[in-house]
């Protein structure tokens, strides 16, 4: 590894790129692992809003890790999943005349979603002992591996924990949970996509370090407002806070709803009052957007000789604006499936195009496996 050299004169750094060694294809093959744990995560993510969606997340009421890979087969086994599904309020309360075909639909999507979970789990342990037996991962490697299994796991756990939350006294799952479920997905993405950069090969990176330092700060601070906004959008969608006000930018003819604080104390109106969380979603879009322009701007004057840095801060500018424009729209149309499954996952391309950026400015070099 050759280590970072500073110019003094200048107080410009040059991190140096990996030289090839034998090393290279096995960091390739680990990177690889990782990058599809990302995208496998992606696809989860556009199931899952598919799922939610449609309304679908409360079509199978027993958690079977292991057998649930099976669905019901056969128009009996059918019949005994649906009646199982009756007796729960959902049906009782919302879908009381439904038939069998309709829930054949809604039970697709939580099948799908579920399924899709489990191969997620597959993917990451098949590979992981073949590259711990064939010795292609470190100490360090193997601790991220082993802490992406352990968020897999509490993904898992926070999924059922969440569908358990609608089923019996209310048909309708927490928001918080779901949001937290959503946080969790995004935390597995950001990892897989980081230890996945941390393995490749990347072009020198000059820049003055005082300008590097703080336009990485810059770049850290839109990544937090980012992952709030995220959040917010979760409670947007635990609480169905999409269906109403569904004109932008006014709010019931005002900027700010006149239900604003309706709930006592106040502090409940910021995550249980479906117009404050919607508000409060529709400040946080405006001010990530004017955030990422800002940051651009700062990039193109400290950073003019890295066309990396320069070329994800754009993306990351065009990403928001994409978001912002994806959001109103999906809003004024009163949410249909394809629009709020859009939304999300362009949430994700921005939040990795994100932490490339922000890699981009923190890490010099690969990092080498033994």
């Amino acid at each position: 590894m050759n280590p970072p050299l500073v110019d003094r004169s200048t107080a410009r750094i040059d991190v140096r790129p990996p030289v090839p060694g034998p090393d290279m294809g096995r960091r390739r093959l680990v990177a690889a692992w990782f990058w599809t744990g990302a995208a496998l995560t992606f696809l989860i993510l556009i199931i899952g809003g598919i799922t939610r969606l449609t309304q679908s997340g409360l079509s199978i009421v027993d958690w079977q890790p292991f057998i649930g890979v099976v669905p019901p087969i056969g128009e009996a086994q059918w019949q005994e999943t649906f009646d199982r599904y009756r007796q729960f309020p959902e049906y009782q309360q919302l879908r009381p005349g439904m038939t069998l075909s309709e829930f054949k639909f809604i039970f697709f999507w939580e099948y799908l979603h579920r399924l899709a979970a489990r191969l997620i789990g597959v993917v990451f342990l098949v590979p992981f002992a073949l590259f711990k037996w064939r010795g292609y991962l470190d100490r360090r490697l193997t601790r991220r591996s082993l802490a992406l299994f352990a968020l897999g796991g509490l993904q898992g756990f926070m999924g059922w924990f969440m569908v358990t939350s609608g089923l019996y006294e209310q048909p309708h799952v927490s928001h918080y949970r779901l949001a937290i479920h959503l946080s969790i997905a995004f935390t597995i993405f950001a990892c897989c996509v980081w230890f996945a950069l941390d393995l490749q090969d990347r072009p020198a990176l000059r820049m003055q370090q005082d300008a590097r330092r703080r336009l990485t700060r810059l770049v850290a601070a839109v990544g937090v407002l980012l992952a709030v906004q995220i959040f917010w959008g979760a409670l947007v969608a635990g609480l169905d806070a999409g269906y109403i006000f569904n004109t932008f930018p006014l709010m019931g003819g005002s900027l700010v709803p006149v239900s604003l604080l309706a709930l006592e104390p106040a502090l409940r109106n910021f995550v249980e009052n479906p117009a404050t969380v919607q508000w409060i979603h529709r400040v946080l879009g405006t001010a990530l957007a004017l955030s990422a322009v800002y940051a651009l701007m700062r990039a193109r004057r400290v950073a003019p000789d890295d066309s990396a840095v320069v070329h994800l801060s754009m993306v990351v500018v065009l990403l928001v604006t994409l978001q912002y424009l994806f959001g109103v729209v999906t809003l004024l149309l009163h949410v249909p499936v394809a629009l709020g499954v859009l939304h999300q996952a362009t949430a994700m391309v921005l939040f990795g195009t994100w932490l490339a950026l922000l890699h981009r400015l923190r890490s010099g070099q690969a990092t080498p496996l033994r």
